[in-house]
């Protein structure tokens, strides 16, 4: 259960002293956009590189809060980290995994889900916490995993096994292994954070999803191929059920692809403005879950196309209403319900129920957020129905969450007034946000990065 985002009041509400007003766009766009390194890939890499059998390296990592998290919980558990000639280079040496140590999660998914498999492995005790926020995400489904193989964890209370941060993993320098039932049905994460330390385990791991629902599968896919090309062996030939071999990880040096979600607001401008939005680095073939940002911007009335490595989007200020399912790219499902608010007629966003457990409850959020600028969303078991109405400035609130401010954007390209509480809260996963979507706007052929 995560924190309930308040109702809106009908009246605007005016902008706080310290909240960015959303620019809006004086005419079509016309510029270039180079988006970051994504983070759902540089988490995992850092895991990998972390357990690897020799030094790695990362070129084009994301940094981040998220990836930061991250960094500082592998320094704090014995792995060297150092940077390269950029920021964005990683130089990773592995080492024995220690406690007694504390990891702070902040409000980091990948922090809190992957790394409680691999504190199993450390000599000592791991204590994991985080954020407010952070303390009410689902935990239990990888607390009954681990425990399951004989790895203690227990909360700060010392009662039953905990289901929130925070809590402590008791390393003892080896986990069993074996095989693990597990209920995905809150986040794939779950199921990745196993498959990710998996290959160090003795006997290595046999994961079953249980649950009757498994969203964001595109990011276990993306746990398997990272895997697969650090040597370890993953059969994922039969439903809901991976094999990890125990062995050894290999070392490498990795390039990190551009992270598609974080293209996907930006991308989203040429739909709403008009002209043309492109964005350099986009692979010709991956695992994010954003590659469907081009079908979903085209089902919305855009044209998009692929030359190289740009990917170029063009609209003419129309938005189409969409009847959508978004359980494989849940992620995506701030920018399209924004969108969805400017459109010509009524959507519907299914298969993200998921998203009641994200940074804030998302569906609530965004239904309070659109509701709050005056238009009508609502809802549904598994997402929302929209239906546009004449919108207004007003604060849109963001409650910690790095793409509710991201959505707050795409509206306020065509809604004067539009204060953006908080939007330094894109650090997340987009540090610099505010500038770049500013210079995406400053005129014809303007580099945004």
């Amino acid at each position: 259960m995560t924190t309930q985002p308040p109702a809106p009041t009908d009246a605007p509400s005016p902008a706080p002293a310290d909240a960015w007003v959303a620019p809006t766009a004086g005419g079509p766009l016309d510029a270039t956009v180079e988006v970051p390194g994504s983070k759902s890939l540089t988490n995992r890499l850092l895991v990998l590189a972390a357990l690897a059998d020799g030094p790695g390296t990362l070129r084009g990592a994301l940094r981040s809060r998220d990836a930061d998290l991250m960094i500082a919980a592998l320094r704090a558990l014995g792995v060297g980290i150092e940077e390269g000639a950029s920021p964005t280079e990683l130089h990773v040496t592995p080492g024995t995994l220690r406690g007694p140590v504390d990891v702070d999660c902040g409000l980091a998914g990948t922090v809190m889900r992957f790394l409680p498999p691999v504190a199993a492995l450390a000599d000592d005790a791991v204590r994991f916490d985080g954020d407010e926020g952070a303390r009410v995400r689902p935990m239990g489904p990888v607390v009954a995993a681990l425990s399951a193989l004989d790895v203690p964890v227990a909360g700060d209370d010392g009662g039953s096994l905990p289901t929130t941060l925070p809590f402590t993993v008791g390393g003892r320098g080896r986990v069993r292994g074996g095989s693990v039932d597990i209920d995905a049905s809150a986040s794939s994460q779950f199921v990745s954070g196993l498959l990710l330390a998996a290959a160090r385990y003795d006997q290595g791991l046999t994961v079953r999803h249980v649950g009757h629902t498994l969203p964001s599968m595109p990011h276990i896919e993306m746990t398997v191929e990272v895997l697969r090309e650090v040597g370890v062996v993953v059969d994922d030939s039969r439903p809901a059920i991976w094999r990890v071999e125990p062995g050894a990880i290999a070392a490498r040096d990795v390039q990190v692809e551009p992270d598609l979600s974080n293209a996907a607001p930006f991308l989203a401008a040429a739909l709403v403005a008009g002209g043309t939005v492109r964005v350099t680095g986009w692979p010709t073939a991956t695992t994010q879950p954003g590659a469907m940002v081009p079908e979903l911007l085209e089902a919305m009335g855009a044209t998009s196309s692929l030359d190289g490595d740009v990917l170029t989007v063009t609209g003419t200020g129309e938005v189409r209403g969409v009847d959508v399912d978004l359980h494989a790219a849940g992620e995506l499902a701030p920018t399209i319900a924004a969108l969805a608010a400017l459109a010509d007629g009524p959507s519907r966003l299914r298969g993200i129920a998921h998203l009641r457990g994200h940074e804030t409850d998302r569906l609530a959020a965004l239904a309070a957020e659109i509701t709050r600028l005056g238009g009508q969303a609502e809802e549904t078991r598994d997402g929302l129905v929209i239906t546009p109405r004449p919108l207004h400035g007003a604060v849109f609130r963001t409650y910690h969450d790095h793409r509710m401010a991201t959505s707050a954007a795409v509206i306020g390209l065509r809604v004067p007034g539009v204060g953006v509480e908080n939007v330094a809260t894109t650090a997340k996963t987009l540090p610099g946000f505010a500038g770049m979507w500013e210079r995406m706007l400053g005129g014809s052929g303007a580099a945004a990065r």
